[in-house]
């Protein structure tokens, strides 16, 4: 460690700000967005809902407890670059197994410090979240900003291929990852006894399976593009839609297999699931100025008229308005902005969330909801 080469921000809009990186050289280009989370930054980094994106986090001290091998959300750092305030080099905690710069360093993304977050974090809210580009290479400011103006957007934007499973697999937390098995899928789903659940898996956080299998319920995570057919074939006693990055509306081959798996079996979708849902259910996306990324989200039940604080992370949204079918109902509501933030259709036992129930960072408030999802399935 001990970088403290020079490093520039831009963003599209022409805001260009001069920073340190604490990883060394390197350049991250993607969709600059921020999080308001105090603690939770290794998961945030391992969330594959951040791919093609660059995270500010809005509190000034970031790495005064390390990393471990326990807080991942993924295989890896999903995040293209990471934007923070002040580098803390010499973490405290007895969990730590290394600092957060060599974490990156090793996962090869820029980290820069240093930056007037508190700037950053104005102008996107502002003006929106823009494309923007981190670098140590290219120091000019005018060529900067230039670049990151031809970067693709955010919309339209399928990034589901990029971090989806290759491979079905069960999850078993000793190896928490597929065994690349050569028998097809119908063999593979005889290995298991018990309440078995299929999960699409759009860019999962490790921790949504987690909570279903502390539920008792065997996960067989299957890729994003799993054909419907092949899924319903298993007869499993429920499916689960993950949470993923991008634009649901380009991920048009999981909202056909959605609406076709729809009233067959139960089904619980989160985040980029909910999404997908919407869509399969006649309805349209939009995408949000500047998103929702947290974990301090004030969500109303308006089942029960319980306010839920909860963790999010989505720049994407479901116009509830654009849902034609009657007896889908409106479940819960983002107090902020008003947005939609759950659904369900009790005939088709679907349902779905905006927000993230399984935290990591965040709080527990909307754990209840694999309760939910487990008296479905039972």
């Amino acid at each position: 460690m001990g970088y403290s080469m020079k490093a520039l921000l831009a963003l599209e809009d022409g805001l260009v700000l001069s920073g340190r990186s604490f990883t060394g050289s390197g350049e991250a280009v993607g969709e600059v967005v921020f999080n308001t989370s105090m603690t939770g930054y290794q998961e945030i980094l391992t969330d594959p809902s951040y791919k093609g994106q660059i995270v500010t986090m809005t509190y000034p001290m970031i790495g005064n407890y390390g990393v471990n091998l326990e807080d991942v959300e993924s295989r890896g750092v999903q995040a293209e670059g990471f934007i923070i305030k002040e580098y803390y080099a010499y973490p405290s905690n007895w969990r730590a197994r290394g600092t957060l710069a060599d974490y990156l360093e090793a996962s090869g993304r820029l980290g820069v410090e240093g930056i007037d977050t508190r700037a950053v974090t104005k102008r996107l809210r502002e003006a929106g979240a823009m494309r923007g580009i981190i670098s140590t290479l290219d120091l000019d400011p005018a060529s900067l900003v230039r670049r990151a103006r031809e970067l693709p957007s955010m919309e339209g934007a399928n990034l589901v291929d990029l971090v989806t499973c290759t491979e079905p697999y069960w999850w078993d937390e000793t190896d928490a990852g597929p065994y690349s098995p050569t028998e097809n899928l119908q063999v593979l789903w005889q290995q298991r006894a018990g309440k078995k659940v299929v999960l699409y898996d759009y860019g999962v956080k490790f921790n949504i399976i987690r909570s279903l299998k502390a539920r008792g319920l065997e996960v067989l995570v299957v890729p994003a593009a799993t054909p419907a057919a092949a899924v319903l074939a298993l007869n499993p006693d429920g499916i689960v839609l993950s949470n993923g990055p991008g634009d649901p509306a380009a991920v048009t081959y999981a909202v056909e297999n959605i609406r076709q798996c729809l009233g067959q079996k139960p089904m619980f979708g989160i985040c980029l699931g909910h999404q997908l849902m919407g869509l399969a259910l006649g309805g349209r996306t939009f995408k949000l100025k500047f998103g929702h990324r947290g974990g301090n989200q004030p969500v109303k039940n308006l089942l029960n008229g319980k306010v839920e604080i909860t963790s999010q992370n989505h720049g994407f949204a479901v116009d509830l308005n654009s849902i034609n079918d009657p007896a889908v109902e409106l479940t819960h509501v983002n107090l902020n902005d008003n947005t939609l933030e759950g659904l369900r259709h009790p005939k088709l036992k679907a349902f779905s969330v905006q927000y993230h129930p399984e935290a990591s960072p965040g709080p527990h408030d909307a754990d209840y909801l694999f309760d939910e999802f487990l008296n479905l399935v039972e």
